[in-house]
């Protein structure tokens, strides 16, 4: 094998990938929707363990995606809320087979829209007697929103499914590699001397991961319908 070749393979072995290209799929992102020991801008603080109760009780069916805390704005579905030593860690999916949900994930994409915002209930909450400022201890979490300011600084999306600059780099860079290595196409596998009308058509416009192999060409109406 050249050498150039080898030197390139060890390159994308070696590849990087940003936070951006975890394991999300297109649709999905992912966030804190609350920090813990944060004051917001009406100086409450959450404690850690507040979402505990509800999370179990409620469930995640229960628990809403909304738009700007708007009730009649369900914009998509949370796959994951969970805490963790930071906060309230959300994981979810919009809904683009309506307008709104378009529109939040291309403002997403977009960086004009990050913000993320928790509607609750307080169960248990102490104030400090010197200082004013309300800890919550217990809260039942109602909803989670994609908004534009929310009220508690750094509650936001740090991740979105297929937005990274290099995830579109890596398609590309396939696309433009998978011509030149020969995959055999419909009528090829044992049958290499097949006619142009052999082949599939619209196997070449399928997506990479999507690629398929035919063992023969079919040579009757019934085979593969």
């Amino acid at each position: 094998m050249p050498p150039q070749v080898m030197h390139l393979r060890r390159r994308l072995a070696r590849l990087d990938a940003p936070a951006a290209l975890s394991t999300l799929s297109r649709g999905e992102f992912e966030g804190y929707a609350s920090l813990f020991g944060v004051p917001d801008g009406a100086g409450d603080v959450m404690a850690p363990g507040a979402f505990a109760k509800s999370l179990r009780s409620r469930g995640l069916s229960r628990i809403r995606m909304l738009y700007q805390h708007f009730a009649h704005e369900p914009i998509g579905v949370w796959a994951e809320i969970r805490e963790d030593a930071r906060g309230l860690y959300v994981r979810g999916r919009l809904t683009t087979d309506i307008e709104r949900g378009r529109d939040v994930l291309a403002l997403l994409n977009d960086g004009a829209l990050d913000g993320l915002s928790i509607g609750f209930k307080t169960k248990s909450a102490r104030r400090d007697p010197a200082t004013g400022a309300r800890t919550l201890i217990e809260v039942e979490l109602w909803e989670v929103s994609v908004v534009t300011f929310p009220l508690l600084e750094g509650s936001a999306v740090t991740a979105i499914g297929a937005k990274s600059v290099t995830a579109q780099h890596i398609r590309l860079a396939a696309e433009a590699v998978r011509p030149k290595i020969h995959l055999p196409l419909c009528g090829e596998v044992g049958k290499r001397s097949e006619p142009d009308g052999g082949r599939c058509k619209g196997t070449r416009s399928r997506p990479p991961d999507l690629l398929s192999l035919c063992s023969s060409k079919s040579t009757s109406p019934q085979q593969g319908r």
